[in-house]
């Protein structure tokens, strides 16, 4: 049977080629795995045994390409009142990039602990912000990337103060 018009297999690979050509694809793709892998929770929040330090910890999904090397960045943010903003703190806030494994897991967990001295009389409300990337091996060549603020509900009991606790924001006085 011979085909012609819009429908014919030469003119959908056509079309298909001259989509491929438009069609950019973004310098960061979707997160690799399935995304209940994907979270960020305050695990600690100035307790008896931890006080004055705000606690965040993470989860990020392997991916498909299990020879990608997984980081994960800690970030802890303020609400100031006066602008009704959330905003980095600056000093001794930041973990910096942290190596959490390789892809080829189901998921990787980490997490870092920061200690403020309150101002005197206040308080501080605060949160996290975690940054994730899958990168290619032995290179800083991002190839998947996210970032997440904390949010509560999360089951991990590795290092939370009680155990179990999941917030999104921690008030330090």
């Amino acid at each position: 049977m011979h085909h012609t018009g819009l429908h014919s297999p030469a003119v959908r690979r056509l079309a298909a080629c001259l989509l491929a050509l438009f069609v950019t694809v973004p310098a960061h793709a979707a997160i690799p795995g399935p995304a209940r892998h994907l979270w960020a929770t305050i695990n600690v929040c100035d307790t008896i045994k931890h006080p004055d330090t705000i606690g965040i910890r993470a989860s990020m999904p392997g991916a498909p390409n299990p020879k990608l090397q997984m980081f994960m960045r800690f970030r802890v943010q303020y609400f100031r009142g006066s602008d009704q903003l959330w905003h980095n703190l600056s000093k001794g806030a930041d973990s910096g990039y942290i190596p959490v494994g390789p892809a080829k897991y189901k998921a990787r967990q980490a997490g870092r602990e920061f200690q403020f001295a309150p101002p005197a009389g206040g308080s501080f409300n605060l949160r996290g912000k975690v940054y994730f990337e899958w990168r290619k091996p032995h290179s800083k060549k991002v190839v998947y990337s996210d970032a997440l603020l904390t949010s509560a509900g999360h089951r991990s009991t590795a290092g939370s103060d009680p155990e179990g606790y999941s917030a999104a924001t921690c008030v330090v006085s």
